[in-house]
């Protein structure tokens, strides 16, 4: 009689063991190990950690309202010079473009330049709805904005700031739009602010 109880819990252990196998071996290759999975679903260049822009310059001169402007929305911003030469004006079309394939989520986002000299040639970007906003950058207010910015490759770059005026991504503008258009929908949809 001793020898049947074992046999009688034998599938019972077996099927337990079949089920937290494979959870234990998960668990200590994701927390016993340096491995991690290599893939992301991002396009852009995530900023890590994501940068904080210092409150005082984020209200720059060349608007009266200028005070927050790089808060309260998802900014797409540009930094270049103002005069905005062939490689300017593909980088605020692609902008642009961008923002308008967002449809309804347009008004959680904002385009923004930000012109380190000769600002601005407005004529660079003649569409005003939605409007682009210029902004000097070319003061001693705007260094301390400006040294939180990687760069390389700027006048090709596009940078995401979060409405909480956190710079976390980035994206050449050279590569294909599609990839910026769904990072951010993706944050726009995740996304409680702004």
């Amino acid at each position: 009689m001793s020898a049947i109880a074992p046999r009688r819990w034998l599938p019972v252990a077996l099927l337990a063991l079949i089920f937290f196998l494979p959870l234990l071996f998960a668990f200590l290759v994701y927390y016993g190990s340096s491995w991690r999975p290599s893939g992301h679903t991002n396009h852009g260049v995530l900023i890590e950690p994501p940068k904080a822009l210092p409150a005082a310059a984020l209200g720059l001169a060349g608007t009266s309202d200028a005070v927050g402007r790089l808060t309260g929305k998802w900014s797409l911003l540009y930094i270049g010079d103002g005069a905005c030469d062939e490689a300017c004006r593909h980088t605020l079309y692609y902008m642009r473009q961008t923002q308008l394939s967002l449809g309804n989520l347009i008004p959680r986002t904002q385009r923004v330049w930000l012109a380190t000299a000769h600002c601005c040639n407005l004529s660079a970007d003649t569409e005003t709805d939605p409007p682009l906003l210029a902004m000097n950058a070319s003061g001693d207010t705007a260094s301390a904005l400006l040294a939180q910015f990687p760069t390389d490759h700027r006048d090709s770059t596009i940078f995401i700031v979060d409405p909480l005026g956190n710079l976390m991504m980035r994206y050449d503008s050279s590569a294909d739009p599609k990839g910026l258009r769904e990072d951010l929908k993706k944050l726009l949809d995740l996304s409680h602010i702004g």
